[in-house]
Order: structure tokens, then sequence, then C-alpha cells
């Protein structure tokens, strides 16, 4: 009834949901060892993805310094009221190099969709297949995946480039997102794909 799988399509561009140094930093309120992991997991996965052409999206939450723009959401998570601009715990992680051919979306709440310029960007970059890493499992990777399929992407999460605070909602988001909303699959089939469509 559940798992039937969606596949690659004919373009993929890769979606780096959050991942900045606020969880790979220790000392950090939102620090978790797992997210360090999967930062290291995906950068030969965008190396892959860069030399096989596809679009590569990183995303970063930042607010306003009153917090005007922050919302329920903000309310909810009082930490992420400290994303501003000024705190250097929202800059992308220095493991993956933001290139110039990359494209930075800011975005104030979960899905990178909400709010954003990214659903209209992939359209018209003629992208169908979504590949989703980053952070967190159970929240913006998720909510990302979610809003990915309701308009009418293909989401592919390689497991090992995506991370939680722990792993009862890691796994468990997960599996309700292979159940429901993508394919959840190893980095090594992820890449075996995107090397198999370069050149």
């Amino acid at each position: 009834m559940f798992d039937g799988r969606v596949g690659f399509g004919r373009r993929a561009a890769v979606v780096v949901v959050d991942f900045v140094k606020a969880y790979t930093t220790p000392g950090s309120d939102l620090y978790a060892p797992e997210v360090c992991g999967a930062v290291q997991a995906t950068v030969p996965l965008l190396e892959a993805a860069r030399t096989a052409g596809a679009p590569v999206v990183f995303t970063r939450v930042l607010y306003h310094p009153a917090g005007l723009d922050g919302g329920v959401f903000a309310r909810k998570v009082p930490v992420l009221r400290t994303f501003v601009e000024a705190n250097p715990l929202t800059e992308i992680v220095d493991e993956l190099t933001v290139e110039e051919s990359d494209l930075v979306l800011t975005k104030q709440y979960a899905s990178c969709f909400f709010g954003t310029s990214l659903a209209s960007t992939l359209t018209a970059a003629g992208v169908d297949t979504l590949i989703v890493v980053g952070c967190s499992t159970s929240g913006c990777v998720r909510a990302t995946a979610v809003d990915g399929c309701q308009y009418g992407f293909r989401v592919v999460v390689p497991r090992e480039c995506v991370a939680d605070r722990a792993p009862e909602p890691h796994q468990a988001n997960l599996f309700d997102i292979d159940s429901k909303y993508g394919d959840v699959l190893s980095c090594e089939e992820v890449m075996g794909w995107l090397g198999d469509t370069a050149g």
C-alpha cells in the first residue's frame, strides 16, 4: 500500500537545507554531532552533482533583528530569534563551499518552498527531481520533502546526508518520507545516478 518508488526523472537539483554552523559548532544551543557526519557525507555528493551539471541550492534561516518576520515559528522555537545576519552561526558550514553557480535562498519557515522562489526557479531550470540534504530530518528536511512532492517534483533523500537532534525522530521521519513523499536512498545510489547523467 505504501513505499512505492518515484525514481529519478530527467534532471535533478540538490537542495542543501540549513547546513549552517549553529548545528556543527560545539557549545551552540543547536549543536547536533550527527549533523557533522551528514555534512561530511554531503561533500562528495555535491561534487557529483556539479560534475553532472545539477543545480545546487543552499538555504539558511535569517530574521529581521527585531524578529518582525519570525511569526509563530520563532515564538515556538525562541532560539531561532538569534538567526540574524550578524550571527556567524547562521553562516553555511565551511565544509560545503558555495560556488558562483550556486543559489543561496533565505527562508523564515521550515519548508524551503514557503515564501521563497524555489519552485519557480527549479521549474524554469527544467528540474523534475529534488535531491534533499540537510537538517533537521524531522523539521526542515521533512517540510521541504512534503512541499516538493506537492509541487510535483520527484523527491529523493540520501539517508546519510540528513540528520536530526536524536535518532528517534530521524528514523521515524525517514520512514515517513519514504512511505509517502519520496524515495529515501543511500548516498551511494544517488551518486551513482548522478554519475550516470554526467557528461
